[in-house]
This record gives C-alpha cells, sequence and structure tokens, in this order.
C-alpha cells in the first residue's frame, strides 16, 4: 500500500503547481525528505500536518485522518488478526465518543 497521506500531498501540490522545493522549506526540511513523506518511505510529524494543510489549502482533519490512516496500517499490515483488532477498536472509539457527547 502506499502512503495515502502522501498520495494526497502530491496531487495537492501537483493541482496548486507547487514544487518540491517551494513547500520543503516551510515544513523546515529539505526536498528528499519531502520527497520520501510522499512516496510512503518517511511519515510526516504530527504537529507538520497543520502546517502543511494550510500551505495546500486543505482541512487539517482531511490530512489528519489520512496521516492515522498510514499509522494504524504500519503498525496492522502483517498481523493475521488485524481485521478482528480493527473491529474492537472501533468498537472502543464509539463508546469512548458516546462518553464525550455527554
Amino acid at each position: 500500500m502506499n502512503s495515502q497521506f502522501g498520495e494526497r500531498i502530491r496531487e495537492l501540490r501537483e493541482k496548486q503547481n507547487l514544487f518540491l522545493r517551494q513547500v520543503a522549506p516551510l515544513l523546515e526540511m529539505d526536498t528528499a525528505q519531502l520527497s520520501k513523506i510522499e512516496k510512503g518511505m518517511r511519515q510526516l510529524k504530527r504537529e507538520q500536518i497543520p502546517i502543511i494543510a494550510d500551505i495546500l489549502k486543505v482541512s487539517s482533519d482531511e490530512l489528519t485522518t489520512l496521516w492515522l490512516v498510514d499509522q494504524i496500517y504500519t503498525v496492522v499490515k502483517d498481523e493475521k488478526m488485524a481485521l478482528q483488532a480493527l473491529t474492537v477498536t472501533e468498537t472502543e472509539v464509539k463508546k469512548q465518543n458516546k462518553k464525550l457527547k455527554k
């Protein structure tokens, strides 16, 4: 699986005709690092998500969701019980969200 986060970053960057060399310094990194993030070979730091969301004029929530997808996938991809674990996790997250809404 390619990085959904990285693919979305590249798509948004290219749609706005921005080059790696223009975006990378705004994230305080070099172009090679940003290229690796787009290719799914490296992860962006979570605290950088709002910065890149602002640069690319997209919702921070959208990018955070894709970033989390990549994080979760990395942890469970080789696990035999991955789907069962994700199902249990989904149930627990729903319970937690209900408590927070009260």
